[in-house]
């Protein structure tokens, strides 16, 4: 193993809690927004810090997470690619994390061009889809049970 990688997996740590940071705020965001009147004043603020938290502060996570993430997995010594099986798994979620990822993205045009139509209980539920997909990765990656 490189010298480098504590760094590596450090910076990874950060940027994945900055991405599910986002990934739990922004559907609540979204629960908000749907109570309030379309191009009124408080409509248009939720756009702006929907946009504000999904460009400067989601995407850039979501990014710097899989790019650290995968300098790691490609780290001679780290992973037994024939042995260990828990990283098929934490691959899965983090795909349909990433999935979930656009799913918000989406949703957030809906919002952006007034046109949403799901309400906030649909929202609320979507929640908790970050929850799980994460509980699901902290456990493979500590536990490792395959």
């Amino acid at each position: 193993m490189s010298a480098i990688y504590p760094w590596i997996k450090a910076l990874h740590v950060a940027s994945v809690i900055a991405w599910m940071a986002g990934m739990f705020y922004l559907p609540r965001l979204y629960v908000y927004h749907c109570d309030l009147t379309p191009g009124s004043s408080e409509s248009e603020r939720f756009k702006v810090m929907e946009r504000r938290l999904f460009k400067q502060i989601i995407n850039p996570a979501m990014m710097a997470s899989w790019a650290f993430g995968l300098t790691m997995a490609l780290t001679p010594g780290v992973l037994n690619w024939r042995a260990d099986h828990w990283w098929h798994v934490k691959l899965a979620a983090v795909l349909l994390m990433a999935g979930f990822h656009g799913a918000l993205s989406r949703w957030r045009k809906d919002f952006l061009e007034d046109r949403n139509r799901r309400p906030a209980r649909f929202y609320r539920i979507a929640n908790e889809v970050p929850t799980i997909l994460m509980l699901i990765i902290v456990t493979m990656v500590i536990v490792r049970p395959f």
